[in-house]
């Protein structure tokens, strides 16, 4: 017998920055047959183009995502809800209480100020922070060594 496919929904202000770059590492790490990941945002604000660069160098192609309002996925009986940011968790929509519901307040990237340089430094230490969570909740909640 196939073990339940999980659904995960990562969830964050715009679903532009850290709701992506969490979506586009549990993609990677979760087999297909073992999770659907989805992301969205309690607004959108579009995929942000320096999220798409710095994962694109950690070798996770994320410019096809979309930027996902939460309501499109309000049928979704989702087994995870993760939100990355204390914005998202305090506003968070009511999901069906299987959910399990998890927190990180990752910092924002997309408020870094400085040269392109310093920004794409910032959004680089932002990327590590969320793989890192990532590799550590597939490890907790999927058994999976990533």
């Amino acid at each position: 017998m196939m073990p339940h496919k999980k659904n995960v929904l990562v969830l964050c202000t715009g679903n532009s920055c850290r709701s992506q770059l969490l979506h586009g590492y549990l993609t990677q790490l979760l087999a297909a047959d073992a999770a659907t990941v989805y992301s969205a945002g309690i607004e959108t604000h579009g995929l942000n183009p320096r999220a798409v660069q710095v994962m694109r160098e950690d070798g996770v192609d994320i410019s096809h995502h979309t930027s996902n309002h939460v309501a499109e996925y309000a049928a979704v009986p989702f087994d995870y809800v993760i939100t990355v940011c204390d914005h998202a968790n305090e506003v968070c929509p009511v999901f069906p209480s299987t959910a399990r519901k998890l927190h990180h307040n990752f910092p924002d990237p997309a408020k870094a100020t400085g040269t392109e340089s310093e920004i794409l430094t910032q959004f680089r230490q932002v990327r590590d922070q969320v793989k890192a969570y990532a590799r550590n909740f597939v490890r907790q909640e999927f058994a999976v060594g990533a």
